[in-house]
C-alpha cells in the first residue's frame, strides 16, 4: 500500500466511521436542496396558486434533460477520477476533472440561449395549455440562464467530494438552500414577485453555492487542479458513457413526468397535475435521500476498485443497502401517519379538490418507497464498478420502459384502476432485475478481472 492509500480513509479507514463521514454530509447537503425545493413549492402553491405549481411541473421534463446530461458528466467523470485517485494517478484525475467542467459550461450555455429564444416552442412541445404560457415564461426566461451556474456547480460538487472534501461540498449546498428559502420568503411571500421571485431566489442561491465550492481550489490538501488546455477528449466520452445510467434516470424521469402530465390532464385536468406535484415532491425527497447515500458509494467503491480491494467494496455496499432500506421505512411511516399535514404544506385551504386528489395518489404510490432507493443504489454500485451497460439496464427498467409501458397499459386497458399503480409496480419488477445483475457483477469477480488486465 502506497503512502497515499495509507492516509486516505476511503482505502484504509474503519468501514462504519468512513461510510458515515461521507454519507452524513452528502445526505445533509441533499436534504438541504430538497428542503429548499419543498419550501419553493410551498410558497408557489400558497402565494401564487395551483396553476403556478402546475407550470413548474410542466417544465420538469426539459430540466431533467439538462440535469441528466450534467449528471452523466459529473458522475461518470468523478467515478473515473476516483479510480485514478485510487491508482495514485493525480494527473489523469485532474485532466478528467478539467474536461468535465469545460464540457458542462459549453453545453449549458448553448441550451440557455436556445431555450430563451425558442421558449414558446418548448412550452408547446411540453404539452402545456396556452393559458399557462405567461406563467411559465415568468419563471423560465430567468431560470434558463441560472441553469448554467447550477449545472457547473453540480459537476464541481461531485469532484470536490471525490477528492475527499465532503465538508466544503455540504457547506455549499446547505448555505445555498438556506439562502434560497429566505429569498423565497422575501420575493414570493413579502414582495409578491410570483414565479419571477422563485427564479431569482434560485439564481442568487446558486451563485453563493458556486462561490463556496470554489474555495476548494484554495485548499492545501486538494488533489485535483484545473487547466483549460486539454487533449484526448475521447476519454471524456468514455467517462460520460459510464455515467449513462444517471443520464437515463434523469431523462427518463422527465419523459415519465411528461407522460403523466398528459394522462393527468386528460383525466383530471390541471388540478390533477397540481395534485401530482405534491406527490412528486415526496418522491423527489425519497430519491434525494437515496442519492445522498449513492453519492458516497460512488466515491467509496470507485477508489477501492482502483485499489483492487473487493472486501472493502462489499462492506461499503452492504452498509449502504441497510441505510437506504431504513430511510424507505421511515418515509413510509411519515406518509401513512402524517399525510394530511404534508399535503397542507403545499396547498392553501381553498384547494380542497386538489388536496383530495393528492391524498388518493399517495395511497396508491406509497409501496414505491420500499425499493426505489435500493434500486438507485444498485445502479450506482454498477456504475462505480465501471459496468455501464448493466447499470443502464437497471435505470431504463425503473425509470422508462416499465413505468411507461405499465402507465399506458393501466390507462388504456384498466380504466377503473388508478393508473399510478404502475409506478410502484415498475420499481418492484426492477428490484428483482437489479439484484440479479449485482450478484452476477459481484466485487470479487470484477476485481479479479481487473487484476488480470
Amino acid at each position: 500500500m502506497n503512502d497515499k492509500a495509507k492516509t486516505n480513509p476511503v482505502l484504509s479507514g474503519s468501514i462504519i466511521p468512513t461510510f458515515f463521514y461521507y454519507v452524513v454530509p452528502s445526505i445533509i447537503g441533499l436534504v438541504a436542496i430538497t428542503t429548499a425545493n419543498l419550501v419553493d413549492g410551498a410558497f408557489v402553491g400558497n402565494f401564487v396558486g395551483s396553476d403556478a405549481l402546475a407550470s413548474i411541473t410542466l417544465l420538469i421534463p426539459y430540466f431533467t434533460l439538462l440535469f441528466g446530461i450534467a449528471l452523466m458528466i459529473a458522475i461518470g467523470g468523478s467515478v473515473r477520477a476516483g479510480t485514478y485517485i485510487g491508482e495514485n494517478n493525480v494527473a489523469a484525475a485532474s485532466s478528467i476533472f478539467s474536461k468535465s467542467l469545460i464540457t458542462t459550461f459549453a453545453f449549458s450555455s448553448i441550451a440557455a440561449v436556445l431555450g430563451f429564444v425558442f421558449d414558446d416552442y418548448l412550452y408547446w412541445a411540453l404539452g402545456a395549455p396556452e393559458d399557462l404560457y405567461p406563467l411559465m415564461a415568468d419563471y423560465f426566461q430567468i431560470i434558463t440562464f441560472v441553469l448554467i451556474i447550477q449545472l457547473i456547480t453540480m459537476v464541481l460538487y461531485y469532484f470536490v467530494r471525490a477528492d475527499g472534501h465532503p465538508v466544503i461540498a455540504t457547506i455549499a449546498l446547505v448555505t445555498g438552500a438556506l439562502i434560497n428559502i429566505a429569498l423565497d420568503a422575501l420575493f414570493i411571500g413579502y414582495l409578491d414577485m410570483g414565479l419571477k421571485g422563485a427564479a431569482y431566489a434560485t439564481g442568487i442561491a446558486q451563485i453563493i453555492q458556486l462561490l463556496i465550492l470554489l474555495r476548494y481550489f484554495l485548499s492545501p490538501d486538494k488533489t485535483l487542479s484545473f487547466s483549460i488546455q486539454q487533449t484526448n477528449w475521447l476519454e471524456m466520452a468514455k467517462a460520460s458513457f459510464n455515467g449513462l445510467s444517471e443520464f437515463v434516470n434523469e431523462i427518463s424521469g422527465g419523459l415519465i413526468i411528461f407522460l403523466l402530465n398528459w394522462l393527468l390532464i386528460s383525466r383530471l385536468g390541471v388540478d390533477g397535475v397540481a395534485a401530482f406535484t405534491v406527490v412528486n415532491f415526496l418522491i423527489f425527497l425519497s430519491l434525494m435521500l437515496s442519492y445522498g447515500v449513492a453519492d458516497a458509494l460512488h466515491l467509496l467503491v470507485s477508489q477501492n476498485f482502483g485499489a483492487k480491494n473487493s472486501v472493502r467494496i462489499r462492506q461499503f455496499f452492504l452498509t449502504s443497502i441497510v441505510s437506504v432500506s431504513a430511510i424507505g421505512l421511515v418515509l413510509i411511516s411519515i406518509l401513512l401517519f402524517w399525510q394530511d399535514a404534508i399535503i397542507q404544506l403545499f396547498l392553501d385551504e381553498e384547494a380542497k379538490h386538489v388536496a383530495s386528489i393528492s391524498s388518493g395518489l399517495i395511497t396508491v404510490i406509497w409501496p414505491l418507497f420500499l425499493v426505489n432507493g435500493v434500486n438507485v443504489l444498485l445502479s450506482c454500485y454498477l456504475t462505480a464498478m465501471h459496468q455501464p451497460i448493466p447499470s443502464t439496464a437497471v435505470a431504463l427498467s425503473r425509470s422508462l420502459f416499465l413505468p411507461a409501458g405499465l402507465l399506458t397499459a393501466f390507462y388504456m386497458f384498466f380504466p377503473e384502476q388508478p393508473f399510478l399503480m404502475a409506478l410502484p409496480l415498475a420499481e418492484w419488477l426492477t428490484f428483482f432485475l437489479a439484484v440479479a445483475l449485482c450478484i452476477y457483477n459481484r466485487p470479487t469477480k470484477l476485481v479479479q478481472q481487473a487484476k488480470q488486465k
